[in-house]
């Protein structure tokens, strides 16, 4: 489990935007760039009946997050969560469903934020890797250090929430297999604790 772990963060911290692959591999993601686009990017919650969806907006564009349309359990805050992956093809879009409402900080771009989370794939059907097993991980939101579908995703949560993420290919690793469990062009279901913004 260690070895898929230090794997796994290699691939997570990669310095590409949209993060296609180890640091040691070529990119082929068409999401791979050396700019952030999530420069300047608020978000804002609204309620909804299976949770909070988020909404992101950019200076030149709006970007309507949808609900997870089968969310996950929300659990207990500060226990290793239990993720499903829904039933069906999944989504094209990023979809978020806020599953605990933290108290503290909200996460904007820049922010170093420190993160638990579990990670299960659609061409697994099952978890595949979590931090809960290791250690947290920490990040500076919206500069690339991550998927793009973490850094517009983790955006406008607050410190002691659980967000659930369903990441298509083109937020995620794109066209290329990661091997252990990421297939090419793969559907990432994440569930998100944000521990603290340091």
């Amino acid at each position: 489990m260690l070895r898929l772990r230090n794997w796994s963060l290699a691939v997570l911290s990669a310095s590409a935007l949209g993060l296609a692959g180890c640091s040691s591999s070529p990119s082929t993601s068409p999401s791979s760039t050396s700019t952030t686009s999530t420069t300047g990017v608020t978000a804002s919650t609204t309620p909804s009946t299976t949770g909070t969806t988020t909404s992101t907006t950019s200076p030149s564009s709006t970007t309507a997050v949808a609900p997870v349309q089968v969310p996950s359990p929300a659990g207990t805050s500060g226990t290793k969560p239990t993720l499903t992956v829904p039933p069906g093809a999944p989504p094209t879009q990023l979809e978020s469903t806020d599953l605990i409402v933290g108290s503290g900080p909200v996460a904007k771009p820049g922010d170093n934020v420190t993160v638990q989370y579990v990670l299960a794939t659609y061409s697994t059907r099952k978890v595949i890797q979590a931090s809960w097993d290791s250690q947290p991980f920490t990040f500076v939101l919206g500069q690339g250090q991550v998927i793009q579908g973490w850094d517009q995703g983790v955006v406008g949560m607050q410190a002691g929430g659980r967000r659930e993420l369903i990441i298509p290919p083109s937020l995620g690793y794109g066209p290329v297999a990661r091997g252990a469990g990421i297939a090419a062009n793969d559907t990432l279901v994440f569930m998100v604790d944000l521990l603290k913004i340091n």
